[in-house]
């Protein structure tokens, strides 16, 4: 990996992390533009550098982060569903990550969901506080973004919408919620795969990570803007286009991997 490629993929990660229109979807389509080989290091790469977009949410809310224990317990309650089902299901999870045509459906099917989602909750009165019913809810909704292609923030800001959180509200929990769910994951992972990294990647890890840092903190912030004056729809739309073009990548015979 080029210290070039490190910081294209990067900057993918830290945009579509926390944006309802899934990471793993873009990764596939921006290493094969790239040329890349998928290999053990590529792997480690892409789960390293989601520590730099933790880093982010904690740094952009710390004061919203840095609050009372029962905060944290509310996270920590939301955390638990995706936490043993990624234990139980771990090799489940692991084989749907190889079908890419899965992907591709999730996205569109995700990208309809959507355009509409705006409709179905905007009638319906909001709250800005989240009871620990609503918090293990919106963990429950947390694991259906275990399916590749779903997005993670999308799936908990719906479901904080479903207990009738804002739009705001519902994906400022999804970022905080996004901390003790990828730091987990990735530091598995990254245990898993520690030995593929050498002295001379640090520097690219370092890199990565960086930049993943910095665009994250750009992405959120433009989310924020964007979801409370807009909602999903336009975010539903890059979806399906996303979708679609994995589909004709993969009929015209595209090699796209997961990592």
């Amino acid at each position: 990996m080029t210290f070039f490629q490190a910081i294209v993929i990067a900057i993918v990660e830290g945009i579509t992390e926390f944006l309802p229109i899934s990471s793993t979807g873009h990764m596939m389509i921006t290493q094969e533009l790239l040329g890349m080989e998928i290999t053990d290091f590529v792997k480690a790469f892409t789960v390293n550098i989601q520590f730099g977009a933790i880093l982010s949410v904690i740094v952009l809310y710390w004061k919203k982060f840095f609050q009372t224990v029962d905060f944290y317990y509310k996270l920590f309650i939301a955390f638990i569903p995706a936490a043993i089902l990624g234990f139980i299901a771990s090799d489940f999870i692991d084989s749907m990550l190889e079908n890419v045509v899965v992907v591709a459906v999730t996205l569109l099917l995700g990208g309809i969901v959507l355009v509409f989602v705006d409709k179905w909750f905007n009638k319906k009165e909001t709250i800005e506080t989240i009871s620990y019913p609503s918090a293990f809810k919106i963990g429950l909704y947390q694991c259906i973004a275990m399916i590749p292609g779903v997005s993670r923030s999308a799936a908990t800001i719906i479901g904080g919408m479903t207990q009738k959180l804002d739009r705001k509200t519902a994906a400022e929990f999804s970022f905080f919620l996004a901390v003790p769910t990828m730091f987990a994951a990735s530091a598995y992972k990254l245990l898993k795969n520690y030995q593929t990294i050498s002295k001379d990647d640090i520097d690219i890890l370092l890199v990565g990570n960086v930049v993943a840092f910095v665009v994250a903190l750009l992405a959120i912030k433009t989310f924020i803007g964007i979801l409370t004056r807009y909602g999903f729809k336009y975010f539903g739309y890059y979806r399906i286009i996303v979708g679609l073009v994995i589909l004709v990548m993969v009929a015209l015979g595209f090699e796209l991997a997961i990592v």
